[in-house]
């Protein structure tokens, strides 16, 4: 996508030196547009535990290439199994709620561990790491190819009438590489002359709906307008939202999905109003070994102190943060929810949407369903 008419991706490679991989800076957006060089697998780290990147399949990209970048800064001597077994361990613990993450360090990891010659490991991990992220891309722009006629099905039903989206956090193209998830159908719709808008949950308390969603949607010209996380449900009771889509961290073999905390509420929002909800995901998104979300999706429970301050810019002088709450109240973080499959209308990924079941997305996925 674009930003001030220069095309990025959220992750790549540095032409000029390939022991660094590049990456946006998200925590200072929108305000803000800087770039990290990531010079270690400690670095990489880091950025994936810190929200420098975040969303599920831009994790699992940052997870791959940080396992590569363990590989150019391997010591000569010593036991390389060891090192590398304990390089993508430490990788796929960053964070708890994403499947991308592991999926991606195991693809890395098979590859390598399949090279006899410890030499070549290096080049090859940076060859897998390309093409996870180069399949995370067209895994993001398929979805939007399956998801234009939801949209293009509820402009005809409105006589060519805008179509109004609601989109929880941030599932774009900052999240995902290129594209998005969620934000992928309506890119297509835009591009295609579709009019929509979309309305933009804030997402406390990082903000990622009014900071990140915005700042793409503005800077690829689609109409939005930033609201209160508590306000989606006035604007379905209202006829204000045509359809909902977001994203997910991890979605069940059953259907079940875990997006950013509060994205539960605005399924139940929908349901009571008859307003379709869909999920957009890759299928690397898709968690094959659990069946029961609520129950068995580990929900990653966030520094409380994100919850005592709302961060922003003032003037030119930097970022500020604003406490909120009493100083000796507790705060908790949940980052995270699970909304039931029976609350989701389709789920939309890179080869067609499906009915959230188990029968589903084993429908669209034969060759890698799991018994």
């Amino acid at each position: 996508m674009n930003v001030n008419g220069k095309p990025y991706r959220a992750i790549w490679p540095d032409p000029d030196d390939p022991a660094v991989v590049k990456i946006i800076d998200q925590k200072v957006l929108p305000h803000r547009f800087e770039l990290i060089g990531l010079r270690t697998m400690e670095e990489a780290v880091a950025a994936i535990k810190d929200m420098t990147v975040r969303g599920a399949p831009l994790i699992g990209a940052t997870g791959a290439w940080a396992v590569y970048l363990a590989l150019v800064n391997r010591p000569a001597t010593g036991d390389a199994p060891a090192f590398f077994e304990a390089a993508c361990r430490t990788v796929a613990n960053a964070r708890p709620t994403a499947v991308n993450l592991a999926w991606a360090v195991e693809k890395v990891k098979a590859v390598v561990l399949k090279e006899k010659d410890v030499s070549a490991w290096r080049a090859t991990a940076f060859d897998e790491a390309a093409r996870i992220t180069d399949l995370e891309v067209e895994n993001c722009r398929r979805i939007g190819l399956h998801g234009l006629p939801l949209i293009e099905a509820i402009r005809a039903k409105k006589g060519g009438d805008a179509v109004n989206v609601l989109t929880h956090c941030n599932a774009g193209w900052l999240a995902c590489v290129d594209h998005g998830t969620a934000t992928a159908p309506m890119y297509a719709a835009h591009d295609k002359g579709i009019p929509i808008h979309v309305w933009v949950d804030e997402t406390r308390p990082l903000n990622q709906g009014a900071r990140l969603t915005a700042f793409e949607l503005l800077g690829h010209g689609v109409p939005h307008t930033v609201i209160t996380d508590n306000a989606g449900g006035h604007l379905m009771q209202h006829g204000m939202v045509d359809i909902v889509i977001v994203g997910s961290d991890r979605t069940t073999a059953t259907g079940d999905v875990a997006n950013k905390v509060g994205t539960y509420l605005k399924a139940l929002a929908a349901r009571d109003n008859n307003v379709p909800f869909y999920v957009a995901l890759p299928s690397s998104t898709i968690d094959w070994t659990m069946k029961d979300g609520v129950a068995e999706i580990p929900i990653e429970e966030r520094d409380p102190m994100e919850v005592r301050s709302v961060w922003g810019l003032t003037g030119s002088d930097g970022t500020l943060a604003v406490k909120v709450p009493p100083e000796k109240s507790p705060c908790a973080n949940f980052a995270f929810d699970v909304t039931p499959g029976r609350l989701v209308t389709g789920l939309i990924t890179e080869r067609g949407v499906c009915p959230a079941t188990r029968s589903g997305i084993a429908g669209l996925f034969p060759d890698l369903v799991k018994a």
